[in-house]
């Protein structure tokens, strides 16, 4: 019997095709990006130089339990009313800051059991281990949003624009450098009223 002769294929296009097919799944997916929260770590103290004391009333803490339970200023406190809270701390004025100036923006009642001003309040906060991921979030998203109404209050007051407005502009890459730089020296005038100061201590077990 006659040996039948196969035909070859021709791969010799195979390489092609399949570069092809990578420089298209290269160009079409898309890669998940981690967001995170912003947060800018003090800088280290000179050698030498020793931290300064904080009052206790300079000082808001809030604790958050395995069970996701609230804790502020050794209080039980529903989420929802832990923005206004924290609004109150920082707007009080009932002192000076480091240069013996009041604040003479402020709106608080001025007691003399909370903060004295807006630059030396800080928000100390600490979450056990079985702190669910989303309850973390929620808290740290009710803190940051009392800076900004405080900040967006200021802002309003002497720019007639909000604080937030200003930060979505100038991080718009379509906005032009010389208006990026107007609106950034604007920003930190307000920063400076209201620092934020969010301290996440050790969690605890």
């Amino acid at each position: 019997m006659g040996r039948r002769n196969i035909p070859e294929v021709n791969a010799g296009s195979m390489a092609d095709i399949a570069f092809l097919l990578l420089i298209f799944f290269l160009v079409t997916t898309t890669f998940e990006v981690d967001s995170g929260i912003n947060r800018k770590l003090p800088p280290m103290p000179p050698p030498g130089v020793t931290p300064p004391i904080i009052k206790q009333k300079n000082l808001f803490t809030v604790l958050v339990n395995k069970n996701n339970d609230l804790l502020v200023e050794e209080e039980v406190m529903a989420l929802s009313d832990l923005r206004e809270a924290a609004i109150a701390f920082l707007d009080n004025g009932g002192g000076t800051n480091e240069n013996g100036e009041p604040c003479n923006y402020c709106q608080g009642d001025k007691k003399e059991d909370s903060s004295d001003h807006p630059n030396k309040a800080i928000i100390s906060v600490r979450n056990d281990r079985e702190t669910e991921y989303g309850t973390f979030i929620s808290v740290q998203n009710e803190l940051v949003g009392a800076y900004n109404f405080l900040r967006n209050r200021e802002a309003q007051k002497l720019y007639q624009m909000k604080y937030t407005s200003m930060d979505s502009i100038a991080t718009n890459p379509q906005t032009s450098e010389k208006l990026k730089e107007d609106l950034k020296k604007k920003m930190d005038v307000i920063k400076d009223m209201y620092p934020l100061k969010i301290s996440e201590a050790e969690t605890s077990n």
